[in-house]
């Protein structure tokens, strides 16, 4: 039993902590990088988290759903940091940051993936940082003296010749939604999306000027408002496949989302299957489960030739 369980909140942070007598267990949640997606909530095995969705009032805007999980159903074990897309979870046991399912093996992490060349970028150039939503982008040019100076300041030097731009992206924190790529004029910058799937809107079933998903919406462009039918339609090029916006839609069936892929480093384990699951469709689930078991068969036969071979 629990020495202590604790419960502490404030604009930026929310934390439950468990102290036992030879360990203090702590789930910190950045309510900055919390974009209150389902995706914690659906992968959670206690079913400890809870997404509450906002009321709206009159004609107001719809906020994003509220985070809370329960101190007394959490186990600790992790699953809900790395399956974060925007990071925003971290387990610490005795104020260090350890994930079990994450040591254990039995759980695998998103794969993150941006590569920048600046030997493309123009001097001046800071397309990606104003394209990316989350502010991930910072581009920079290194002066002759040691300097980090801004692009804008880098094209009133007497000589650029030497310049070299410097683009620093936070890849940890990167949900993939291919922005800064296709805003970028010079091909200088690519990514690969962590999750893939569908998005649809039944625009028949939408309420007359509703646009609850694209309030939400952490990626504006993922969504779009058509100045004709004043009705939000889905752009399935910068999704990042959350599912923020199916908890606020108010009508049952309006949106709809799929996911059909994730991506992630390779994991064989029980957790990592219900997981899936829960979280895919049972096409991707199968698909997954079925690889699976073609490379677990490969490594049986490979051992069976080797063991004749030896013998």
């Amino acid at each position: 039993m629990p020495l202590k369980e604790l419960k502490t909140e404030d604009k930026d942070t929310l934390i439950i902590e468990r102290i036992l007598h030879s360990k203090r267990y702590s789930l910190i949640l950045n309510k900055k990088l919390c974009v209150s997606c389902e995706i914690c909530k659906i992968a959670c095995p206690r079913e400890a988290i809870e997404i509450r969705k906002v009321p709206k009032k009159n004609r107001e805007k719809a906020r994003r759903p509220v985070f809370d999980v329960s101190g007394q159903k959490c186990s600790y074990c992790g699953i809900c940091e790395p399956i974060c897309p925007f990071n925003a979870l971290e387990v610490r046991v005795d104020n260090q940051h350890v994930v079990p399912v994450l040591e254990k093996g039995s759980f695998p992490q998103l794969i993150r993936e941006v590569e920048v060349d600046p030997s493309k970028c123009d001097i001046g150039c800071i397309d990606c940082e104003d394209a990316c939503p989350l502010s991930l982008i910072k581009v920079t040019v290194p002066a002759p003296d040691g300097r980090e100076i801004s692009p804008e300041a880098a094209k009133t030097l007497i000589s650029m010749e030497n310049l070299k731009v410097k683009v620093d992206v936070k890849k940890n924190l990167c949900p993939g939604c291919l922005l800064c790529q296709v805003k970028c004029p010079k091909g200088a910058i690519h990514v690969r999306k962590i999750l893939h799937g569908v998005l649809g809107i039944n625009t028949e079933k939408c309420p007359a000027d509703c646009q609850d998903c694209l309030d939400v919406c952490p990626i504006p462009s993922a969504l779009y408002l058509d100045e004709n039918d004043r009705k939000v339609h889905p752009n399935e090029t910068f999704c990042v496949f959350c599912g923020v916006c199916r908890i606020v839609c108010p009508v049952e069936g309006a949106l709809t989302l799929e996911r059909r892929m994730i991506r992630h480093t390779p994991v064989s384990s029980g957790a990592w299957n219900e997981t899936l699951e829960k979280l895919a469709s049972t096409k991707e689930f199968s698909k997954e489960a079925r690889t699976k078991s073609l490379a677990k068969a490969k490594k049986m036969v490979e051992r069976r030739i080797l063991f004749k071979e030896v013998s």
